[in-house]
Formats: structure tokens, sequence, C-alpha cells
């Protein structure tokens, strides 16, 4: 097979026929797996439907990246979309061809900012992941970059205002994709606080204001990425060789704060795609945070604990099935003002794509700074659920009982796979040399830096959490879980 595969031919323009190359309307700072199976995909799809002619000029945002390997390939990659929507296996497969221009800053600086005086540009795109939107007062206008995104942008903006001398009309549409809320509104205050650190003048400060507008956004796609262990079988589906395949499910969901300016600018109900331009992104947001992070933050500690390496096995499961399923449609769901139809509806979507048979999502890989997830993902709905009900949820409760003792870093002589900031990791450690269940849930619990209040204040969750971890222990997560039930 590998014999094979080598013998094809290298992906480039010239194999693939592709003479025509689109002005560049879009800069892109990111190359990495979840742009190009996104954004990538989505402007493909508005350039074919009403050939919207937008080329993308991606921006490798840190020092080590892939625009060398994009590069290599012309820009070009293949998507493979896999999924299942009621029932029925969905698959596609794409070849994108709308990167027209690879930039590394970091090797040529000049090159990045000539960018800026492309006459056809019209917008910014960004996902640098949720740090990436962060104010680095050691960032100066003499770096050749700066090592944050928006000192970066800031420079690209101000290169842009002076080569135009300051004409409004070749202002930008900036819609940053970071999973941070409002992230539009903190790039931009962010932007500002460079302009008066590097003494940039109020009148570049007037044309960002003025002249450019900021769209908070909110973006819903798994991208598991390169299928590493399915590599060959995926390259026997093509004719030619392709070392930045993607792979990400069918669903797709981006919702963009705007009004009917942005609508005309991007005429996106022209598509297939399910791109939502509204006034007000946040009930999409709550939903989505909730809903699918939130029940996928959940399971990660009971899930592994009990044994599955998978979010389908999770859901498939039918004990740990059985607890996502009570988590979300008798815990989550109630705590959200939404349409009751609706939102059930978009739950069984939700178990559908953590069904998908085509993706391969190992709760090990959300397994990335949970502490901070729970505390925004999963938080807010015990909190709300005992505000409204008077009595703690049971399943999330346990859920974060499960938590508290996954990172305690091994179970049954195994060791847990952690990922966390390393003070988070030290600070358990410490907690868990106590052998006082009690004693363990007070101080995780009583830490305000990582949920952003004293949780022991909290009726009867000390006492619960302290029950189940003793109950884990003792009995496992099952037969744990099924006590805990029972008094709780």
């Amino acid at each position: 097979m590998q014999e094979l595969i080598e013998k094809k031919k290298v992906l480039n323009r010239e194999n693939a026929n592709l003479k025509v190359v689109s002005p560049i309307k879009i800069i892109q700072f990111g190359e990495g797996n979840f742009l190009r199976a996104f954004i990538g995909y989505a402007f493909q799809e508005l350039n074919k439907a009403v050939n919207f002619n937008a080329g993308i000029a991606v921006v490798q945002p840190i020092d080590k990246g892939l625009v060398k390997m994009l590069n290599d390939q012309d820009g070009l990659y293949t998507l493979f979309m896999k999924g299942v929507k009621k029932g029925e296996e969905i698959q596609e497969i794409e070849l994108i061809d709308n990167i027209v221009k690879c930039v590394d800053p970091y090797l040529n600086f000049k090159e990045y900012l000539n960018l800026a005086k492309e006459e056809s540009l019209e917008f910014i795109i960004s996902n640098t992941t949720e740090a990436g939107i962060a104010y680095v007062a050691s960032d100066t206008s003499e770096m050749q970059p700066p090592s944050s995104f928006p000192a970066k942008l800031t420079l690209l903006l101000h290169e842009r205002f002076t080569h135009f001398k300051g004409d409004k009309s070749k202002g930008l549409t900036i819609i940053p994709c970071e999973l941070i809320n409002h992230n539009s509104e903190t790039l931009r205050e962010i932007i500002l606080t460079y302009i008066s650190d590097w003494n940039l003048g109020d009148d570049f400060k007037t044309w960002i204001l003025e002249s450019n507008s900021f769209h908070s956004t909110l973006v819903d796609r798994i991208v598991p990425g390169y299928p590493r262990a399915e590599i060959e079988e995926y390259n026997a589906q093509l004719d030619y060789k392709d070392n930045l395949i993607v792979s990400a499910e069918a669903f797709l969901l981006w919702v963009i704060e705007g009004g009917e300016e942005l609508k005309a600018k991007l005429p996106f109900e022209k598509t297939k795609l399910d791109v939502k331009i509204v006034d007000d992104m946040q009930p999409f947001r709550t939903r989505k945070v909730r809903i699918l992070n939130g029940a996928h933050t959940s399971l990660i500690a009971f899930s592994y604990l009990y044994g599955n390496k998978t979010v389908k096995e999770s859901v498939d499961n039918e004990f740990t099935g059985g607890l996502i399923n009570q988590i979300i449609f008798d815990e989550i769901i109630p705590t959200l003002d939404f349409d009751k139809d609706q939102i059930e509806e978009f739950a069984h979507e939700i178990l559908d794509r953590f069904r998908n048979p085509f993706i391969k999502h190992n709760i090990s890989s959300l397994a990335l700074n949970c502490i901070s997830k729970f505390k925004v993902r999963v938080l807010p709905s015990i909190l709300e659920y005992i505000k409204i009900y008077d009595k703690l949820p049971t399943n999330l409760t346990f859920a974060f009982a499960a938590l508290i003792r996954f990172y305690k870093g091994t179970y049954n002589g195994e060791s847990l796979p952690i990922d966390d900031n390393k003070e988070i990791v030290e600070n358990f450690v410490e907690i868990w040399k106590h052998n006082d269940y009690t004693t363990i849930t007070n101080a995780v619990l009583s830490n305000e830096e990582y949920w952003g209040e004293d949780l022991t204040k909290v009726k009867n969750l000390s006492n619960a959490i302290s029950f189940a971890l003793e109950e884990i222990d003792t009995n496992g997560v099952e037969k744990g879980f099924e006590n805990f039930n029972k008094k709780y």
C-alpha cells in the first residue's frame, strides 16, 4: 500500500489542473486542522454557490506550524467529511483549493506586512486557540513579529491604514473564531491597547473604530484532524498523494453576530451550510456550551474511570450512555430558557454526533484543562439547577466527584490522561495525599481560583461529593453511582 501511495502524483495546482487563482479577499490567522476543515470548506462552498471568488492568505500565528507543508502543496488539501444524520450515513470528499498564499511571519515579516496592501482584501478570520486572543505587555511595534496574535494584527492593520492613507473604504471585516465569549470585543480592546502603548495615533484609532467592523462568533464542528491511524484507507481513495488530509464530521454550525450589511457581504444563505448571521449569538453559545461542551466535559472522568476510551463507547454503553442522557435531558436542558422541542432536537443531534462511527474521538483528547472547562461548561448548569429546584442535580454532582477522583492521576493501578496546568496538577497531588474524603473535597471546592467562588457554601454539595468519592473508590463507578443515586 505504501509503495502505491509513493507512486501517486504530488498534490499541487499543476497536477490538479487548477490554473485560476482567486484574489486574496481573506487573511486567515491559523493553518491548523480546524480552520482548514471549517473556514476553508465554508468559503469553498460560498465560492461555488455565488462565485464569491475569495482566495485565502494563510498566516502562521506561531513559530512552528504547517505553512511549509501547505506551500509544498500550493495550499491544497483534502477534506473528508463523515457523519450520521437521523440514521443516515453521510460521506463527502472535497479538494479544498482556495488557499492561494501561505506566509510565515517568523521567516519573512515583510511578506506578512505586504498582505495589508492587497486591494481585494476584505476579511480577517482567525482561530489561534482560546489562549490566542491575549494582551502581551512585552510585545512592541519594533518586533518582527511580536508574539501575540492581536499585536501582529495591530501591525498589519496599521500597515494597511498607512499604505492607503487612512482611506475609510479600506477597512476590514474582522471575524475571530477563537472559543472565548465576546471574542471580537476582546480582540478589539487589545488592539486599542496596543495603539495606545505604541503611540500609533488617534487617526489610526478612529480608522479602526469607524472603518473596520468586529463580529463575535460561535463555531461548531468536531475535527479530529489528520487520520493517522487510518491514513492508508484514506489515501486509497485519492489518485494523488496528500500530506495534509484532514477529517471532520459532516455537521457544521457557524453563528456570527452582525446585521444586514454583513449578510450582504457574506451570502451564506445561498449555500447548503448552516451559517447564521444574527443580532445576538449568546443564546446559541449558551446552548452549545452547556449541552455539547457540557456533556463532553461531564463524561470525561466517569466514563474513563468506568473503562471507556472513546466518546462513542461512552454513549453506546448502557450505563454511561444512560448517565449522559440523564445529564443532558434531566439536568442541563431544564436550566435553559429555550423552546423545549427545539432544544431537545438539538440535543438528539448532539448525541448522533457523539455516535459518529467514522470519527474515533478519544476521551483522552478531551481531557485538556478540565478544571477550567468544567467551570465554564458544567458548573453553571449545576448551580442553575440548584437555584431552580433547591436540590442537587444527582448525575452532574456525581460527574463532578468523578472529575475530582480523575485528578488523583491513577485509578486501579493505571495512569490517567490528565493534561492541565502544572500548578493545578501539582495541587491535586498534594490534596490527594490526605486520606479523608471530606478534607479532599473541601480543599477542592473551596479553591476560588478554580471555580470563581467557594463551593463549600453550596448546600449539601461537599457532603454529596465526599460520599461519591468514597463510593467510586470502594465500589467502582457503576455500583458507586447506584449507591449515590439512592442517597442523593
